[in-house]
């Protein structure tokens, strides 16, 4: 049944209706309560009846607190399979704005993570940066219960970014690894680092959840959540949500509107285990922000945006005659189009087994479908329409298939976990670039950026790409003694991608053929290594070393990777990385203190270097060779009175190339440069204090300058961001168990900076810069019943 379900869904159509993806979901729930009508009739207990004490760990998919207080910093951490780890809770993202994305949320409470984005939620996938110590967000591990999100950016080709899998109001907590990132995170794009995103279960009592934010710029979110309750003695109990987010730009003309919908089921296999599965269905339709350079900063300010909706001066640009102050600049053409937007539908299915075979052995296991389209526009002006326009509406779009399993067994004996599992994986991915024809003048309606998209007068390019995966991993944890434990493990992997060109214009494209090919990554043994001692009674020490590889990434022509090239690059090498840290963590009621040193030997960098404007950008793909990094995190966090918590915490990297490089037959002595995209120093303080039922937080982040070009000779300014929000919470209220209010301020100093960097050059500015939301005001009401 489950294998039928799963190849229904990879039949999917991202011009289709719905009524497909219904009947799934159908089929699906039909599935759960077969297998709780065929488990072992010793299971159906009631569900009042007292677990086995081997049968906690399934009782829900949250775990356990922490043993440091519960805080809004984030400092707990723990030796796991996974390595040093640090968890990131509910309360935490409640201290945000509903609908704050949890990359952002990470930022701000997480020493050595940068984000950084053109909007205050963080929803714009086109304009976030992210890293973890200098490795960007397609080079971490990242899951969703079990599921691999493939490189976390669904615009990155395989995929999907936790904004779009999951309603962010869902999310229990993360589980956040910076070293070596985890054996049982599966992950082909893990070089340093792994993000674990949990659901929470159900409640088992009949309730919901709504909640209402507004704010500005005419801001409105929705949120609404049923739970059902256990349903029967089985224990039968779901969830069902809906989410909606319509905001104006804060600057220019238009709407980025999102929607979303999550459904959960869990069914308990008696005191052994449960089985539980989830749809998650998500639409964003954005109008973009314009990309800028330090120039048009410098010369026009930040505000500078697309021309829409003002058709005419969009088309007479075209033709050579710009509006008043482009003429300062050097390249007016590039420094605004007429549009650009994107459309993305996301279809994320996954059911989760976990079951005592005995009482020391523990199997888990993961099916998975991810069907994603979408459609990435923008108004060319340097390609003319039919109609005699001066420009057209071009139309990146593309489809993802994901079909994947995961299987993994737990034996305990001793004073050992010995796990092992395996994980395999296909995608197939499509993009074709499309023209459609622009209206002279007076003579008809601009086409709507966010489509219908009909009738293309020509594709320039189109692509395909299949990649299967397999993963296997073996590991032990192993306790000592009392006070120290060890984990040692490897896994091995096995990638191959291959495909590239379908369908080339040589009109549009200037290149009589286009990449096609296969690459392999393989590693047959990668080790990783931790081990924590805990001494005296509040401290500890541990240390953590990995080796990670990560597969050949692929995406469309003109992009990051070795397809993206007019020919594909020869003799590469897949990317390798050695990562030692150790640290020391002091935990007591009224003082939490961590410290991590690590060092990262980076082997056989691959790098996109963008050359010309954004149009007629010229990318290579090239090795720039081994890098270095070293840095430090130091997170210090005091409640000196009762209800006040202080942190603050400090992070230096110095990640720099190895070797120089040749572009165009030019030599660029990057050879010691700094990395570009990721600061230098960043510096984060949270203040909270509760009195009562109410609650008020205070958060600051500052990042130093970022370089955007290889050879450190342009970059963007540091700055300080901060936020404030205040909380509280009504009781008594008739048929609530809950009310409560959050207003919220973002960019409280009105700082102006720039946010996502997107590309970068080998030398000078490049226009790939997103100038970040100024000062903007939120409030949210939420209510429990």
């Amino acid at each position: 049944m489950s294998i039928s379900i799963l190849f229904r869904l990879t039949n999917f159509n991202y011009e289709a209706d719905m009524s497909g993806q219904k009947k799934c979901l159908l089929l699906f729930t039909s599935y759960l309560g077969l297998l709780a009508e065929t488990s072992p009739a010793h299971a159906a207990v009631n569900r009042h009846t007292k677990p086995k004490p081997h049968a906690a760990k399934h009782a829900a998919s949250v775990p356990q607190k922490p043993s440091t207080p519960e805080s809004v910093s984030v400092t707990a951490s723990r030796l796991t399979s996974h390595g040093m780890e640090q968890t990131i809770t509910r309360k935490t993202m409640d201290a945000f704005v509903p609908g704050t994305s949890p990359l952002q949320v990470l930022s701000a409470t997480t020493p050595g993570v940068s984000f950084a984005s053109d909007d205050p939620f963080g929803m714009d996938t086109w304009a976030n940066t992210f890293y973890i110590r200098g490795y960007t967000q397609s080079q971490l591990g990242i899951t969703l219960d079990g599921i691999p999100l493939g490189d976390g950016q669904f615009i990155n080709a395989s995929g999907l970014d936790i904004n779009q899998a999951v309603i962010q109001d869902n999310i229990g907590h993360v589980d956040m690894s910076q070293g070596g990132g985890a054996l049982d995170v599966n992950s082909i794009t893990n070089l340093g680092g792994a993000l674990q995103y949990y659901t929470a279960d159900p409640r088992d009592k009949m309730g919901g959840d709504v909640s209402q934010t507004f704010g500005s710029n005419s801001t409105y979110r929705t949120f609404a959540k049923f739970e059902s309750g256990i349903l029967n003695h089985t224990g039968t109990k779901f969830s069902a949500s809906y989410a909606r987010t319509d905001a104006g730009k804060w600057k220019g003309v238009g709407d980025q509107f999102e929607q979303q919908a999550n459904f959960k089921i869990i069914q308990p296999l008696g005191t052994r285990g449960k089985i539980s599965g989830f749809f998650n269905y998500s639409e964003f339709d954005q109008y973009n922000y314009s990309d800028l350079s330090l120039e048009i900063i410098q010369k026009l300010g930040q505000r500078v945006d697309y021309y829409y909706p003002n058709y005419a001066t969009a088309y007479h640009a075209a033709q050579g005659t710009y509006p008043a102050g482009y003429e300062k600049l050097s390249d007016p053409a590039d420094a605004s189009y007429y549009d650009g937007a994107q459309k993305q539908r996301n279809y994320l299915t996954g059911i989760n087994l976990q079951y005592d075979l005995t009482s020391r052995l523990h199997f888990k296991s993961v099916l998975y479908d991810h069907q994603s389209g979408g459609n990435y526009e923008w108004t060319n002006p340097y390609v003319s329409s039919p109609s005699g326009a001066p420009m057209i509406q071009q139309v990146g779009q593309t489809s993802v298939t994901r079909l994947g399993a995961t299987a993994s067994l737990q034996y305990d004996i001793g004073h050992h976990e010995i796990q092992s599992g395996v994980w395999y994986e296909h995608v197939g991915y499509t993009w074709a670039q499309r023209y459609y024809s622009q209206p002279v003048l007076g003579e008809g309606t601009p086409r709507n950026a966010l489509g219908p998209y009909n009738n293309p007068f020509a594709t320039a390019y189109a692509m395909m790409f299949n990649t299967n995966t397999f993963q296997y991993y073996l590991e032990d944890a192993y306790k000592i003694l009392p006070n120290l434990r060890a984990h040692a493990g490897f896994k091995s992997m096995l990638t191959t991608t291959a495909g590239g060109a379908t369908q080339n214009d040589p009109t549009y494209t200037g290149q009589d053929t286009l990449p096609n090919g296969s690459l392999t990554t393989a590693g047959a043994f990668l080790p990783h290594v931790s081990l924590n001692w805990t001494f005296l009674h509040h401290n500890e020490l541990f240390f953590d070393f990995s080796k990670n590889l990560r597969a050949y990434t692929y995406n469309t022509w003109q992009s990051g990777n070795a397809w993206g090239v007019n020919e594909m690059p020869r003799n590469l090498k897949p990317e390798t990385t050695f990562n030692y840290e150790v640290g020391y963590r002091y935990n007591s009621k009224p003082l939490t203190i961590l410290i991590n040193l690590y060092h990262i030997d980076y082997r056989n960098r691959l790098a996109t270097i963008t050359v010309g404007s954004l149009v007629n950008a010229h990318n290579s793909y090239i090795n720039v060779g081994n890098m270095n990094m070293w840095g430090a995190d130091a997170g210090v966090t005091v409640r000196p009175v009762q209800n006040l918590e202080i942190f603050n915490s400090f992070s230096y990297n110095k990640s720099t190339y190895g070797r120089d490089v040749v572009s165009d037959g030019v030599n660029y002595g990057i050879a010691g440069k700094l990395e570009a995209g990721y600061p230098q120093w960043m510096y984060k303080a949270n203040a909270s204090y509760s009195y009562k039922d109410a609650r008020l937080n205070f958060n600051v982040n500052y990042m130093s300058r970022r370089y955007i070009s290889y050879m450190n000779d342009a970059s963007v300014d540091g700055y300080w961001l901060a936020t404030l929000s205040a909380n509280y919470r009504f009781h008594h209220i008739p048929h609530l168990a809950m009310l409560e209010l959050n207003l919220g301020i973002y960019n409280l100093f009105n700082q102006q900076y720039v946010g996502g960097i997107g590309g970068y050059s080998l030398s000078g500015d490049t226009q790939q810069l997103f100038a970040g939301a100024p000062r903007q005001f939120f409030g949210s009401l939420h209510a429990r019943f």
